[in-house]
């Protein structure tokens, strides 16, 4: 089933269990698929790659705001925006560990040859399309950083 059917059987639930934080999350994982499909250059479909690069993208802006938030000893806000990211995080595709992520970055090193940080970009570009919706990007290139700086 299509994340877009998905997410629809999702708000019914929702609504008929008047759950408005993960009401309020669905709909905007919906506005975002109709943004996607409908923009200029689309096909009118999503790819499940596409799909998961959304979600991500989507989880990432909600992480960021709930630092914001965080630090601005907004707690209303960032209990909004927390409930919302577990929302989204329910329809990506499960993370790596960190040990499966030091295990898999060690590989990638290994492959591409690298040896000094200054071929980290060589490490991340093979890094972040094998393990592309796997492994967030921050906790990557750190991985990267810190292997390629024994």
């Amino acid at each position: 089933m299509s994340l877009e059917l998905t997410i629809n059987s999702a708000i019914k639930t929702a609504m008929l269990a008047k759950n408005e934080a993960e009401l309020r999350a669905l709909r905007a994982i919906k506005a975002a698929i109709l943004l996607a499909k409908t923009a200029e250059g689309g096909s009118g479909e999503l790819t499940e790659a596409d799909e998961t690069k959304m979600l991500q993208k989507l989880a990432k802006q909600r992480k960021d705001s709930l630092d914001i938030f965080r630090q601005q000893n907004r707690e209303d806000l960032a209990k909004k925006e927390e409930e919302e990211l577990e929302v989204i995080e329910r329809f990506l595709p499960k993370q790596l560990s960190e040990s499966e992520l030091r295990e898999a970055v060690t590989r990638i090193i290994a492959e591409t040859g690298a040896t000094t940080p200054a071929e980290m970009g060589k490490v991340m570009g093979a890094a972040t399309k094998q393990l592309a919706g796997k492994a967030d990007g921050k906790a990557i290139s750190a991985l990267v950083k810190e292997l390629l700086s024994k």
